[in-house]
């Protein structure tokens, strides 16, 4: 990949003090990446799927045909293309094609309901839809083309040969079709920076989903930024990147796929994260990177299945997602003998803005400086553009060539984001005067307590602090005597026989009166987890009735 020169060179800001951080990367086509991994990796292997392994060579020719064969049935500059399912080998292999045909890749969910899944298709104008030969996902994709202006739904079987029992349904196309249309595609001209590569679904945590419109400069530059924070930790083409993170998401998009095939990496993917499933390949397969949400690194320090596993090997564990807690980052080091790091990102900026560094100073509790090429500052959330010093809390703005176009057909939501030049994360934090980032909560989940300002993710590290608790969330809820009061729901761990007054007696010293939750409620069911496995605030307030 070439690296010259050419259209990016940008400072890293620490507020005050600045850092210099020189970067500079010529955006290119994300399709771009697969082919030179495939030049210059040949036979080595690049994914491996339950079993089914594909060299980089191999993987790039099988993406070739499937493009040539989206062209022939329709697919162009634009066009917007659906992947929607688990992670398989075909994600993978569709998301390259799609791009190398011209298309845009839009990114479903596969837990969706149908009014969901509705308002997204009609939302990003998806022509095809590409899924798996299975019949909660066939049954709400032909719903869609009965409803929508969906055309075609691609079938993709489960195992080589079979026919779909859904292969006569009006605007059904079988995965065997792709394959007899030619060996590659016709060149497609792409513009990088303006030309979108993927429409991204926001989780809708502040109302209606919007898509982040994320060009090929702003997918490929932010490849290149976390490649070049990780160049002097990995080695090209010897890497093992497990995939346990659902490539729907940006996280794992970024990350997990485009970044490992940048690196020459073999991608060990797996369906879903499931602790049985994923003991087999730490043991046999030993991934040297993992990339995962805190929950999944929890549960790996937890689990029956993973007792006695040695990750020493690892050479980059990366939390992202959620801020990890302390007790399972520690857990997790203490019985796998691997350092997990904390790194930060949004849909909005493809997504990674702030990492720790593998092979520098980790910061406990800090998401990190920027990665190269990115400036962060911290603004005073009463006016918005005050540029907070070196130590004071604000909201994190970042700037940078990874930053979204803006959300498609949404020019309001994207006013309100994108200011002069910045994205606005709602996110709250401060810069210390290294230029580590330090998040103290979201702006919107911030809870004002008799005007002092609660943040809930530091009431729950405190809360977790108790051996007895797996799992917790902390929220606001309207009060009239205090404006909003704090509330924590717990998950025990099993067996416990923990009661809210011993959780009210273990924070007496740990948490000011105005932060010990007002209310706990202890529950035996797991808290509500998004499909990438973060718990949700906003889930399990909808699911208690309180918003």
């Amino acid at each position: 990949m070439t690296t010259a020169s050419l259209k990016q060179d940008i400072q890293t800001s620490a507020n005050d003090d600045q850092v210099t951080n020189h970067f500079s990367f010529t955006p290119i086509a994300v399709s771009k990446i697969l082919e030179d991994a495939a030049a210059r990796y040949q036979d080595k292997p690049a994914l491996d799927f339950e079993g089914l392994s594909f060299s980089y060579t191999e993987l790039n020719t099988l993406a070739d045909k499937i493009a040539a064969g989206l062209q022939a049935h329709g697919v162009n500059k634009g066009t917007k293309v659906g992947i929607y399912m688990p992670n398989t080998h075909y994600s993978i292999a569709f998301y390259y094609a799609i791009l190398k045909a011209g298309g845009t890749v839009v990114n479903y969910n596969p837990l969706y309901a149908i009014e969901e899944l509705t308002f997204q298709v009609n939302n990003s104008e998806t022509d095809i839809l590409i899924t798996l030969d299975v019949p909660d996902l066939l049954d709400k994709a032909f719903t869609l083309v009965n409803s929508t202006e969906l055309k075609h739904v691609v079938i993709c079987p489960l195992k080589d040969g079979e026919t779909s029992e859904y292969a006569d349904k009006e605007g059904a196309l079988s995965y065997a079709a792709f394959l007899n249309h030619g060996d590659a595609p016709t060149p497609v001209a792409i513009d990088p920076k303006d030309d979108i590569a993927v429409l991204q679904y926001t989780g809708g945590t502040t109302g209606v989903p919007k898509a982040a419109m994320l060009t090929h400069a702003n997918l490929t530059t932010n490849i290149e930024q976390f490649y070049e924070m990780l160049s002097d930790t990995i080695t090209d083409g010897e890497e093992r990147t497990l995939g346990i993170l659902p490539l729907f998401h940006v996280f794992a998009m970024t990350v997990v796929m485009n970044c490992s095939i940048r690196a020459g990496s073999e991608i060990l993917l797996a369906p879903r994260f499931d602790p049985k499933l994923i003991a087999p390949i730490l043991r046999d397969k030993k991934p040297t990177i993992i990339p995962a949400v805190p929950a999944a690194f929890g549960a790996i320090a937890k689990h029956p299945a993973m007792q006695g596993i040695d990750l020493s090997y690892t050479k980059y564990c990366v939390a992202g997602g959620a801020p990890i807690p302390l007790e399972t980052k520690e857990l997790f080091e203490k019985n796998t003998g691997a350092t997990v790091i904390e790194a930060y990102g949004l849909t909005e900026a493809s997504p990674v803005t702030n990492s720790n560094p593998p092979d520098g100073v980790i910061k406990i509790g800090s998401i990190g400086p920027a990665v190269p090429g990115t400036i962060v500052e911290i603004l005073s959330t009463e006016d918005q553009t005050t540029v907070l010093p070196t130590g004071e809390t604000g909201e994190v703005c970042i700037q940078g060539p990874q930053i979204m176009k803006g959300y498609y057909k949404n020019p309001s939501e994207t006013e309100n984001v994108l200011k002069n030049g910045r994205l606005h994360t709602g996110d709250i934090g401060y810069m210390d005067a290294d230029g580590y980032v330090f998040l103290l909560d979201r702006l919107k989940d911030m809870i004002l307590v008799n005007g002092y300002n609660v943040y809930p993710t530091q009431v729950e590290a405190k809360i977790y602090k108790h051996p007895d608790i797996e799992e917790c969330l902390v929220a606001g809820v309207p009060d009239e005597k205090r404006g909003e009061a704090v509330w924590a729901w717990i998950k025990p761990v099993d067996g416990s026989s923990l009661t809210d007054s011993d959780v009210k007696a273990f924070l007496k010293d740990k948490l000011s009166s105005t932060e010990i939750p007002r209310k706990i409620i202890l529950r035996d069911t797991p808290l509500p987890k998004t499909s990438v496995g973060k718990l949700s605030r906003r889930m399990l307030l909808e699911e208690e009735g309180l918003v």
